[in-house]
């Protein structure tokens, strides 16, 4: 088998580029894969990007299959799809998810993979780690049949989180944002949206996931007696300030943090990451997660994508074709 293959690497804060890299030698129980997609994590990539990771959170925030150190040189991603070349007989020919960085081919074992469920395109797929950071929110919000709930920022982690939430009976979804824009996105969704002037409060629970300072006020701000904010924004080395004055206390209001990293305590006892993961691609059935997808670009236009978003804030994914 060819023994390199290509992978973007962040050099240092702000400058990335495609390098080659060398293959291991796969062992009986690994897979090879070529890749055929791989997804942008505008949040979390482009912290290390710019070299945003806290040095308390270099070990925490790894990726599975990340090579280096941060601030870099690092490779670094986790939403990859692809065709498996060689392994064991059963996923020879199959379309695989994997939590792998952007490289043209890779080498893992099988047991970290995962097969595309039918009628789940390749080109979908690449979403499954972001619907599975929203299915692991819902399971730390618990929402409940007909709660008025509001998702503040219309990114690709909030837009899977209103999608799943719209499918609860009775519920009334409120996707919040900043861009206007965002309402045909809200529309495909099958959920309302405003602007955040114009939000309807008295919330039973607010999801922030607009990464802002200003994002997390009006949250709190949305939120009706006792109701609850779920932080899915992960701000890296930035200190946003949070307001807890006005009406924080006398409204008993809470703010908590979900993250992707463990299986919710809701679930722990009884799901393992791999059901997890599967529940995500099983849901990707699902074309409305197509509008997450904002734009395609080829795979060696990527260090080009990367300085350019950097420029930008939150936003839709961005699909890297090879």
């Amino acid at each position: 088998m060819e023994r390199t293959a290509r992978a973007y690497r962040v050099l240092e804060p702000g400058h990335g580029a495609l390098v080659d890299v060398e293959l291991p030698e796969p062992g009986p129980d690994d897979v090879v894969v070529a890749t055929r997609h791989s997804a942008i994590s505008r949040g979390t990539e482009l912290l290390v990007f710019r070299g945003g990771v806290p040095a308390s959170q270099h070990a925490v925030m790894r990726a599975p299959y990340q090579v280096g150190e941060f601030p870099g040189p690092v490779i670094y991603g986790y939403l990859a799809v692809g065709t498996v070349e060689a392994g064991p007989a059963a996923l020879r020919g199959r379309d695989v998810f994997c939590l792998h960085p952007h490289q043209d081919r890779f080498v893992v074992p099988a047991t970290a993979v995962s097969v595309l469920p039918e009628g789940v395109p390749a080109t979908r797929a690449v979403l499954a780690g972001t619907v599975e950071t929203a299915v692991n929110a819902l399971w730390d919000a618990a929402p409940r049949v007909g709660d008025r709930i509001a998702v503040v920022g219309a990114g690709m982690v909030g837009g899977a989180v209103a999608a799943l939430l719209a499918g609860i009976p009775g519920v009334r979804v409120e996707l919040v944002d900043v861009d206007p824009g965002r309402a045909a996105l809200a529309a495909a969704l099958g959920v309302g949206f405003a602007l955040p002037e114009d939000a309807t409060g008295g919330c039973d629970l607010v999801v922030h996931a607009s990464a802002t300072e200003a994002g997390l006020a009006r949250s709190l701000e949305l939120l009706g007696l006792e109701g609850e904010v779920v932080e899915l924004s992960w701000y890296g080395d930035r200190v946003p300030r949070v307001p807890l004055g006005e009406g924080f206390h006398s409204g008993r209001l809470a703010i908590r943090a979900s993250q992707v990293g463990r299986v919710s305590p809701a679930r722990q006892a009884r799901w393992t990451y791999a059901d997890r993961m599967a529940l995500a691609l099983r849901l990707l059935a699902d074309p409305r997660f197509d509008a997450l997808i904002g734009e395609a670009v080829p795979f060696g236009e990527l260090p080009a994508t990367m300085l350019r978003l950097s420029e930008g804030g939150p936003g839709l994914a961005v699909r890297v074709d090879y």
